[in-house]
């Protein structure tokens, strides 16, 4: 008997071909989700609490990718698993894969009062006072059955979490937000120059150039540091401002101004605040966007799209 006939055509499958589905066939679901859970926590400990097994478990499956993938993916430093190259660039895809197979339970029809799932939100601190207060009161009230979580907005890990799934949407500002991503536009609002309500400086019109040289507070989020979002505007006009004080969050900035002859520039949509009021000035400020961010791979998610479409009706 011939090769051909006692094989047929298996017999002539390229030998890459037959390792690969061989190995294919030792994965698993749980390891995929070892996998983005490791990516996510760094940490045998955490991962294995949170999916209800021993760290022995635990160790076991990523000694199984290990050998899939003839790679260590991850390097214990301190209590800490330092992920390698090829585990990163894993994690967009297993993230996709986890998507898709969660997706197979979703029903054929989305409908907000009985949809059951865990949304993910990332949020600016300003996004979380001005936008998700009204959000959240209509998820609840027409999808009481959904599952919200709130994280704060991380500039630097925004894009990986996306890509592992960790994150189903992210409220943030344009310029703050990776190229790479699909968002959409919201509203528009302005910083208003504000003092305490007791400040002896209401009653009195002020120029630019008399607002730069007064002390000032501004609210630097990402970074602890003496500089704010209209500093360029101000050196665009030649003026440079008087910085004296920084706070990492607009909830921060009322209680700050009432106590201190501090001025300082504030979202409009965060007024009125009874332990502040807007300054008369004769100029207005740069305009900034409010935008909602998300993955292309949910693209056409249902949840998403409704999510969305609600974030843009409540804001407009």
């Amino acid at each position: 008997m011939s090769g051909d006939e006692e094989g047929g055509d298996s017999a002539r499958q390229p030998a890459g071909s037959a390792s690969r589905a061989g190995r294919l066939n030792r994965l698993d679901l749980k390891q995929l989700r070892v996998l983005q859970a490791l990516l996510r926590e760094r940490n045998l400990s955490r991962v294995a609490a949170d999916m209800g097994l021993t760290q022995q478990a635990i160790s076991e499956q990523l000694r199984k990718l290990r050998e899939l993938f003839d790679d260590r993916l991850f390097l214990r430093q301190g209590n800490r698993m330092s992920a390698t190259p090829l585990a990163l660039a894993l994690g967009e895809r297993v993230g996709r894969i986890l998507q898709e197979i969660d997706s197979l339970l979703e029903p054929s029809e989305f409908t907000p009062a009985t949809y059951q799932g865990v949304v993910t939100l990332s949020a600016t601190d300003y996004a979380m006072q001005a936008i998700l207060p009204a959000f959240l009161r209509e998820v609840r009230q027409q999808a009481p059955l959904l599952k919200l979580i709130v994280q704060p907005f991380e500039t630097d890990r925004v894009e990986q979490k996306l890509m592992a799934g960790e994150l189903d949407l992210v409220l943030s500002f344009p310029d703050f937000l990776p190229d790479s991503l699909p968002y959409l536009t919201l509203f528009d609002d302005r910083h208003l120059c504000i003092a305490s309500s007791e400040s002896t400086l209401h009653g009195c019109a002020f120029s630019i150039d008399e607002i730069a040289a007064l002390p000032q507070l501004v609210v630097s989020p990402s970074r602890s540091a003496l500089k704010g979002s209209h500093d360029q505007w101000f050196a665009s006009q030649g003026l440079e401002r008087n910085i004296v004080m920084s706070v990492p969050t607009f909830k921060a900035a009322p209680d700050v101004l009432y106590t201190t002859d501090l001025i300082a520039f504030y979202p409009s949509r965060l007024l009125p605040n009874p332990k502040v009021a807007a300054l008369t000035v004769d100029f207005a400020t740069p305009t900034f966007e409010v935008a909602v961010a998300w993955h292309p791979r949910t693209q056409e998610s249902a949840i998403h799209q409704w999510m969305i479409e609600k974030l843009e009706r409540i804001s407009g």
